[in-house]
């Protein structure tokens, strides 16, 4: 039952609505329907319940041939260039030699070489362009280093496939394997952190976990010795994040503090000395850390006051503070004097191109650049941030051989 009201409808039984959710292209989504007046979808506004339109997130590729690019061509492409033509991209990841994304509807996709069976398709065929992995739609996060690859679903649980040489896809085992397989039968992982020789996680418990080649100490659990299924480190129940590179690890509590271990031979451990550590060790004393990611042998961060800063080698400006310095920079280096830096991530090879991305929406690289894995039109590397074209939507990246990048309108 309901009766007129000036201004609108007034009813026992008022519509239900579901809010927007930010699904990291900030808040999309939720339904409202019913008739409302101006005032009253201004307040479900401001309570968050009312929905916001869904934003086309579409993908691009730079860099190597090989169908790594995923644009059906085996050229160099040293300027974004779209893949395909779908609008509903959400997670991305470039690996060594493949690429992998998933989509809002919780479908995963990869492409490249598939020697390893990196690409999860039950062989070790090349796919020069997106091909989904198996039919399941509960995929909600995928990362990968070297020739492995590890992915969550929304369930919690995890799962591996690719290359094993070192017990990194977490099976108790070395063999290979070219299709997913769950790693134990938890269901409570929640981040990933691949790196080349290990593979890193975060539970929903805060506990971090780790597996691979543990040579270097890499594994932070006061070994130098190779573990093929996760391993706690430490009993901390505190981690947030973690970024994984070739021999060396990063990781953020929840406190703000910044910690890493492994393989220190270029100083990427951002202690100082060049001692490597097999446990996590705390970078300064500073608990205004809000990102991290790592990379070959470099390390890059930002605070919350939107700084960027960068250490380890710098064979190829990959540091970003307009110098080449191979033996390496042993503590944190601001990057030039901006604010507002959001994003950030490395590339996974020695020299590795590096992406980030401004509160602005613009997108900008440096480092490695031989095969045009930044997107600025040549092949010459750069040792400073470069905006990459003049595009302001620009909401995750991924840089690898092939550099993937979303744009979100």
């Amino acid at each position: 039952m309901s009766t007129g009201y000036p201004g609108g409808l007034v009813t026992k039984s008022p519509t239900a609505t579901v809010g927007a959710v930010d699904s990291g292209f900030g808040l999309e989504g939720g339904t409202a329907s019913g008739i409302w007046t101006v005032d009253q979808a201004a307040a479900l506004k401001q309570q968050g319940l009312w929905p916001a339109k869904s934003k086309s997130k579409i993908l691009y590729a730079m860099g190597t041939s090989g169908g790594v690019v995923g644009d059906n061509a085996s050229i160099n492409r040293s300027s974004p260039v779209q893949i395909g033509s779908d609008t509903s991209w959400s997670k991305i990841t470039a690996g060594g030699n493949f690429s992998a994304a998933i989509k809002s509807n919780g479908t995963l996709w990869m492409w490249g070489q598939g020697g390893v069976g990196q690409l999860g398709q039950n062989d070790g065929v090349l796919r020069s362009s997106p091909t989904q992995v198996g039919a399941l739609t509960n995929w909600s996060d995928v990362s990968g280093g070297g020739p492995a690859v590890m992915a969550v679903k929304t369930d919690g649980s995890l799962w591996a496939w690719g290359s094993n040489l070192y017990g990194q896809l977490g099976l108790n085992d070395v063999v290979y394997r070219s299709s997913p397989v769950q790693i134990g039968s938890l269901y409570t992982w929640s981040k990933l952190g691949a790196g080349v020789q290990t593979q890193a996680a975060i539970k929903t418990d805060g506990t971090l976990w780790l597996w691979g080649n543990g040579s270097y100490g890499q594994l932070g659990n006061n070994t130098a010795i190779r573990r093929s299924s996760p391993v706690q480190v430490g009993a901390l129940t505190t981690w947030s994040l973690v970024s994984g590179a070739k021999y060396h690890n990063i990781a953020l509590q929840s406190t703000g503090s910044l910690w890493s271990f492994g393989y220190n031979g270029r100083l990427q451990l951002g202690l100082g000395a060049s001692d490597s550590k097999s446990s996590p060790t705390q970078i300064g004393a500073l608990t205004t850390w809000s990102k991290i990611a790592a990379g070959g042998m470099t390390c890059s961060a930002i605070k919350t006051d939107g700084i960027l800063w960068s250490w380890g080698r710098d064979g190829a400006g990959n540091l970003g503070t307009n110098t080449a310095n191979d033996s390496g920079v042993g503590s944190p280096v601001q990057i030039g004097s901006d604010t507002d830096w959001l994003t950030i991530d490395h590339g996974d090879s020695t020299n590795g191109a590096v992406l980030a991305i401004k509160t602005n929406g613009t997108l900008w690289g440096w480092g490695a650049n031989g095969e045009g894995e930044i997107g600025i039109n040549v092949n010459v590397a750069r040792s400073s941030p470069v905006q990459i074209g003049t595009g302001t939507n620009w909401a995750k990246a991924a840089p690898g051989s092939a550099s993937l990048i979303i744009e979100a309108s």
